[in-house]
Formats: structure tokens, sequence, C-alpha cells
């Protein structure tokens, strides 16, 4: 046997996660609940953010479109002084550019109210 060691006597292992005993099953026990109130207060979130709605308008108001927070279209509206069948390309594109702006209003309200539960946590974007 080396030095300073003697039979039988062990040192009892050591749970490395708590730094030993109970104290570290409290702490992760802790975490879980705040992780588990986090989870409910993001689901309350995202209901509010999928009530909203936002407008968009393209070609100065030649053709709005509202969409709701679960990224759904739920409306076009297009002046009838824009419909021209000979030139039927301009009034794609602004449906395009009135579709993507209203989306992306969308997407913006979603990341902003998202940053606020999580904005202290570090995570990287898009993560949740």
């Amino acid at each position: 046997m080396g030095k300073g060691m003697k039979a039988g006597k062990r040192k009892p292992p050591q749970n490395r996660v708590g730094g030993g005993g109970g104290g570290g099953q409290a702490a992760q026990m802790a975490q879980m609940k705040q992780i588990q109130a986090m989870q409910e207060e993001m689901a309350k979130v995202q209901a509010e953010i999928d009530e909203k709605e936002v407008e968009a308008t393209a070609g100065g108001g030649a053709v709005s479109v509202r969409a709701n927070g679960k990224k759904e279209i739920v409306a076009i509206t297009i002046d009838p002084d824009v419909m021209d069948k000979d030139d039927t390309e301009m009034l794609q594109d602004l449906i395009i550019v009135a579709v993507n702006e209203a989306l992306r209003q969308i997407e913006e309200i979603s990341s902003s109210e998202m940053a606020k539960l999580t904005g202290g946590l570090g995570l990287p974007e898009g993560l949740i």
C-alpha cells in the first residue's frame, strides 16, 4: 500500500454535478421549476402573438395585406385602379412586396416579445 493509505478506508464518491450531497439535487429541482415557468410564460406570449394582426401596403396603398401572428395571410385588398389586364406583373409585384412586409412585421413582433423573456439568458438568436 502507498504511503498514507489504510486498508478498508475509501472516500465515498462525490456527486460532481452538484458538488456533493443532496444540495445539487435541490438546485436541479429549482432550475427545472424555473425552466417550466419560463416555458409556460413563453406559451402564453406565443398565444398573444398569434392573436395579433398587422397590415402592410405597397404602391401607395394600392395593395394592402393583413397577416396574423401565426404568419397567415388573412386579407388582401387591391385598389381596382391598379388592375390593368395588360400589366399583371406590376400587380403581382405589389402583392409580393405587401405580403413580405406583413410577414416581416409579424416576425419582428415575435422576436421582440420573445427577447423580453429570454434576453437575460444569453441564448443564441433564433434558438427559441
